[in-house]
């Protein structure tokens, strides 16, 4: 049964004007992470001007269930594929499906922009993401580090789209 009733996945739209809910809802999605990664992840450093201007540079998402914003997902067109980030849950609801509808509403864009394949990157500790994303049909292409870092920080997955 689909958890996930009663919510609605929509385009971001061009007269968006809820950047501080957008940001609290990302803030909260990722605060369990302070603790757990290293690099402190790029969430801190948004602010609700730099989300908009994301929004204007990518695609995104937003989940909806009564008027209250409870996901979202950014979508940047590359030339082959997409880049997929600041994929956020309302920590409350996660585990009902939310995310992968998210996912699968940047994966029917991408098939419309003609493009085979998304990615997206996450990070090494963030092991319940690796399996998230293995079991939404992604797979690791690369371990990479942040800037001054000596070791891989992020693992870069794709899925190429059916």
């Amino acid at each position: 049964m689909d958890q996930s009733v009663g919510i609605s996945i929509v385009r971001l739209a061009a007269d968006f004007d809820r950047w501080d809910d957008l940001l609290a809802l990302i803030r909260r999605a990722f605060a369990y992470m302070d603790s757990v990664i290293d690099p402190p992840s790029s969430a801190h450093r948004l602010t609700p001007e730099n989300l908009r201007h994301k929004a204007r540079q990518e695609t995104a998402f937003l989940a909806m269930e009564n008027g209250r914003i409870v996901g979202c997902v950014f979508a940047l067109e590359r030339t082959n594929d997409f880049y997929v980030g600041k994929l956020a849950v309302e920590p409350g609801i996660q585990g009902r499906g939310i995310g992968g509808r998210l996912m699968l509403a940047v994966e029917d864009f991408a098939r419309r922009r003609g493009k085979h394949a998304i990615e997206l990157q996450t990070r090494i500790e963030l092991t319940a993401n690796h399996a998230t994303f293995a079991r939404l049909g992604f797979g690791e292409t690369e371990r990479t580090a942040h800037e001054g870092y000596d070791r891989p920080t992020s693992i870069t997955m794709r899925k190429v789209l059916p």
